[in-house]
């Protein structure tokens, strides 16, 4: 607890031992006065101020305002009656002040959440010199392209590469998993994250403005500014309904002694002004203020809290409505690297032949020929190659070891006489010739996510109705991956345009009240995010430019975490409702009995403060999103 909801609870703990004190012991009229009046004033005197102050500043419709005027009253009423029992007003007083303390305690819980993501904020960095001397400056200060050094327990300042040493990092702010992550030379590296053992040199990719730490945090601070339609339409039935029921009281307080008057009958003045005051306390909206606010704020916590960045409480809304969700495949259900799945019909060993390949490709930077040096795992010796000639899109032929080796598609191979085994297999295919015969031949695909597989069965369970795939990929390989994911529609072979054409197509023919949720993660996925009813970007691995225009961020690029989302977003719009028709409908039902008398002070701290406190306690459900 802060030191604030420390003070208040001792108020509340000293308040309520004194009214029981004060109901048990004697004192005369004015002692007695006295007494209860300290007390009213020392847990009131924060709600008294800022009724006072709202009075001076003109806007006298809120909770304050309603509970400064009827607890008054309620004071004065029991002065007129000459009755001393003030335990009424201080009762309405000590509870709404409870309410309170729960809703302080619960917006501190969730608002703990979304902090811990501030905590990411690194201090400084430790700049190299080119002397190699180490430099302590501020992230802003450090340019693109430098390097930098990371110790054990730092954090990492800017996103980059890691050029020397090995290490286990701590992405649990980040991402929200608990287990660490491994890093050595050519791996990126997201800042934010904890350095937990190895010294780390890195050489920064970009400016502190732009790493995801920055863009993470700005996410964060500006999540609660965009309001949900649900916020919205409390907002507005606050403003009505307040002043209807201030003006409701003042009625109920007058007509009907007028009217008794009139008929030559005993006003019962005081009768019908306790029945007023009683109205007051009951119509005090801050069930509905507070606790829908409250509900989004919670959900928006806990999702954060799982590494699911929500931008606005009306995205988190629209989100609860998915119906159909559109993947983007390379970098989403696929990791977006090319690795070698695959050696067929080889003449030799597939070590020897996977080294001749890479060795023949060596001098390519095409990431098939990236995927060949990576997967072959040695370090290349650029002596044993020479007369390396490129064939565009066929490939390349050079001389290894004293032999002729070529390294390519069909084209290359018909180019130079060979008959290529063909392959049935997913992927790209390098066939490989050795001294002009077939050597055998390479399949290098894009392979798919471990979770992606079951990302998609828990989408469905989740109660999505549709799950497509869009990809700028061949129909072949599309399918393929369709196929083995469950995957109900594909679209391959599309440019970015033409995904947004794709994604207005199926928003023209969808349910009006579902949502559709884009999933993407490239810079060419930008406008179909943002042209969707609600755009999801991976954050980790993911474009600026997506993370940008999307309105939801999995920081861990995981697309499990979708269907999480929608949970999350499902259990808060549920609490909502509840927190709505539960406090709509009591206050009414008492309402209706506090004009007719049948309702006293207490049912009237009940409608008001035990309402309050149990939408509060719902609304903090919200924030437990573990198990979902």
């Amino acid at each position: 607890m802060t030191r604030k909801q420390k003070r208040m609870l001792v108020r509340i703990i000293v308040s309520a031992a004194l009214m029981v004190l004060l109901a048990f012991i004697t004192l005369p009229p004015v002692a007695r006065f006295v007494a209860y009046l300290a007390l009213y004033l020392l847990i009131g005197y924060d709600i008294l101020r800022k009724a006072a102050l709202g009075i001076i500043h003109g806007q006298l419709m809120d909770e304050c305002f309603l509970m400064a005027i009827a607890t008054v009253g309620a004071m004065a009423l029991a002065i007129v009656q000459k009755s001393g029992d003030y335990t009424e007003a201080i009762a309405v007083m000590l509870f709404y002040q409870i309410g309170e303390f729960f809703q302080s305690y619960a917006v501190g819980r969730s608002r703990k959440n979304i902090s811990a993501l501030m905590d990411i904020r690194p201090d400084y960095a430790n700049l190299e010199g080119e002397d190699s001397s180490i430099r302590r400056v501020s992230p802003d200060e450090v340019a693109v392209g430098s390097i930098i050094v990371v110790n054990p327990g730092e954090k990492v300042p800017l996103d980059g590469t890691v050029v020397t040493g090995t290490s286990s990092l701590d992405t649990r702010a980040l991402t929200g998993e608990s287990l660490p992550r491994e890093v050595a030379p050519g791996d990126s590296l997201v800042s934010g994250s904890i350095n937990m053992t190895g010294v780390l040199r890195v050489r920064t990719q970009k400016a502190f403005g732009e790493s995801t730490v920055s863009k993470i945090l700005d996410l964060v601070e500006n999540a609660g500014s965009r309001k949900s339609k649900s916020e919205d339409f409390i907002t507005k039935f606050a403003r009505v309904y307040t002043p209807a029921v201030c003006i409701g009281a003042l009625l109920l307080a007058l007509l009907p002694p007028l009217v008794l008057l009139v008929l030559g009958r005993a006003p019962l003045w005081t009768q019908w002004i306790y029945r007023a005051l009683t109205f007051l306390v009951i119509s005090c909206p801050c069930a509905l203020v507070i606790s829908i606010p409250l509900s989004f704020f919670a959900g928006i916590g806990g999702a954060s809290k799982a590494g699911i960045l929500v931008k606005g409480s009306n995205f988190l809304e629209t989100l609860s409505k998915t119906g159909i969700v559109v993947f983007d495949k390379t970098g989403t259900l696929t990791r977006g690297v090319f690795v070698v799945s695959g050696i067929h019909h080889n003449m030799m060993e597939e070590a020897e032949l996977l080294e001749y390949a890479a060795l023949a490709e060596s001098a390519s930077s095409h990431p098939i020929s990236l995927s060949l040096q990576k997967a072959y795992g040695g370090l290349v010796d650029h002596s044993r190659v020479s007369d390396v000639h490129e064939m565009g899109g066929g490939g390349v032929t050079a001389i290894v070891d004293g032999h002729q080796v070529a390294c390519g598609n069909d084209k290359l191979m018909r180019s130079l006489g060979i008959e290529a085994m063909p392959c049935h297999s997913i992927g790209t295919i390098v066939h490989v010739a050795f001294d002009g015969a077939y050597a055998g031949h390479i399949v290098i695909s894009d392979v798919e996510k471990p979770g992606a597989k079951e990302a998609v069965r828990k989408l469905r369970k989740a109660g999505v109705g549709r799950i497509v795939m869009l990809t700028g990929d061949s129909a072949k390989v599309a399918d393929q991956v369709a196929r083995d994911l469950g995957i109900d529609e594909v679209h391959s072979e599309l440019l970015p345009g033409d995904k947004v054409d794709a994604v207005e197509d199926l928003i023209a023919h969808k349910d009006t009240k579902a949502s559709l949720a884009f999933v993407g993660d490239g810079i060419n996925d930008a406008p179909v995010l943002s042209r969707a009813d609600i755009g999801i970007a991976m954050g980790a691995m993911g474009s600026d430019a997506a993370i940008e225009a999307a309105d939801v961020v999995l920081m861990d690029d995981d697309p499990m975490k979708i269907a999480k989302a929608i949970r999350i977003s499902r259990k808060c719009l549920v609490i909502v409702y509840e927190n709505i028709v539960f406090a709509i409908g009591v206050k009414l039902i008492c309402l209706a009995l506090g004009a007719l008398g049948i309702a006293n002070m207490w049912l009237a701290i009940f409608a008001d403060v035990g309402v309050m406190v149990i939408a509060v306690l719902n609304a903090i459900r919200a924030m437990f999103v573990r198990k979902l």
